[in-house]
Formats: structure tokens, sequence, C-alpha cells
């Protein structure tokens, strides 16, 4: 009980920057909702983009996802002084390698929940995605392991020294961390993913993933900006 108490404090206190991310996540994913089906230019460029994605698969997947979530992150920390002098290559390769995987993961997820669900974009069978996404894929699986891979990273990719896998409370607290944040911002954006085109789906999750990134990174350094003044 009480990692679920500190999990969720620890979610509140940067509550204002997860609901600014949400916000602007949010717009942009409605915008580009309705911007592919309103208007003829733009559905043809996302086409352009879903067929790129249609004959790369899981490569596609891979370099879009190691790109808008792990290089453009990279560098944002650099810029800000975020990343240690002495670890530059090491967290370059941390942050390409495992996005890439995540691409993968969470192309094979997304193919999985059409192959259940099907495509439609019909209000139940969005929800169904939603449920399935948020309460059992995150729960069991993306939180813990991007928990442990984080600690790992901070631990300077040490196993050793990594209290995570050693202290069950810390684990808990820190998967159940990821997952107030997470169900805070992308409930509603994975309802605007699943509500795409299958081949859509994974740009429109990278796009929402890199400024989820920019966003909290950059609400975080005006935190820190304003607490220093």
């Amino acid at each position: 009980m009480d990692c679920v108490l500190m999990a969720w404090f620890r979610c509140l206190t940067s509550l204002r920057t997860n609901l600014l991310a949400g916000l602007i996540i949010w717009s942009i994913g409605i915008l580009v909702y309705l911007l592919y089906g309103y208007s003829f230019i733009f559905q043809h460029y996302l086409d352009q983009i879903a067929g790129l994605k249609k004959e790369f698969g899981y490569l596609f997947s891979a370099f879009s996802t190691s790109l808008f979530g792990g290089l453009v992150p990279f560098f944002v920390l650099r810029l800000k002084g975020g990343v240690p002098l002495n670890r530059n290559i090491h967290w370059f390769l941390f942050f390409l390698l495992f996005w890439a995987f995540k691409g993968v993961e969470v192309d094979a997820f997304y193919r999985l929940q059409f192959f259940c669900f099907g495509e439609s974009s019909q209000f139940k069978v969005v929800v169904y995605k939603v449920l399935v996404d948020q309460f059992v894929y995150c729960v069991l699986w993306s939180a813990p392991i991007t928990a442990i891979f984080y600690g790992w990273k901070d631990a300077d990719f040490k196993w050793s020294r990594l209290v995570l896998i050693k202290d069950f409370k810390l684990m808990t607290e820190e998967t159940l961390f990821l997952l107030f944040s997470t169900w805070m911002i992308w409930i509603p954006a994975v309802a605007i993913i699943y509500s795409m085109p299958e081949n859509l789906q994974i740009p429109l999750f990278n796009l929402t993933l890199c400024f989820f990134v920019l966003v909290i990174t950059v609400a975080v350094d005006g935190q820190e900006n304003a607490m220093a003044g």
C-alpha cells in the first residue's frame, strides 16, 4: 500500500507537467485524425507514410521509433547537459537500441490487437484495444521492463548496482509511477491511435511519443529553472 501511495504522490508532483504534455499530445492527435479524414492533401501524404510502413514492416517501426523515441530525446538531453560527459556513447547506444526494440515490440502488439479485434474504428473496438493496451500490456510488460532498463542505465549499465531487481517494493513503486504517469496521458492518446488505419498507427505512435518526450523535457527544465530562481 505504501508503494501505491508513494508512486501516486510522485505522480501528483508532476501533475502540471503531465497535463501540459497531455493537452498538447491530445490536440496534435485529434488534429491529425481530423485532417486525415477531411483533407485530401494531408491524407495523401499520410498514405505515403503508411505505404512505407507496409513495405518495410518491422524495419520501419524499429527505425522510426528509435529516431522519435530514442535519438531525439537523447540529443535534447545532451543539449540540456543531462547526459554525463563520459557516457555519451553508452547513452546514445542505449536510447538507439532500446527504442528500436520497443518499436518492433509495439508493432507486434498492434498487429496482435488487429488480429484479435480487427481494424474497425468503432467505439467498442477502440475501447477493447485501449483496455488491453493500458491495463494488460502496460501493467504486465511495458512498464516493468522500461523501469528495469532505465534503472540499469541509471546504474551505469551494471546489473549488480541495479537496486530495482533486488528490492520488490522499489520495483513496484517505480512500475506504478510509470503506470500512473502513462495512464494520465496515453489512455486518450492510444484511443486516437487505434482510431487510425493499421499502417498509420505506428507513425502516429512515434509522433505522439516524440512530442511526449520533448514536452516533458522542456517542462521539467522550466520547473528546475524556476526552482533555481
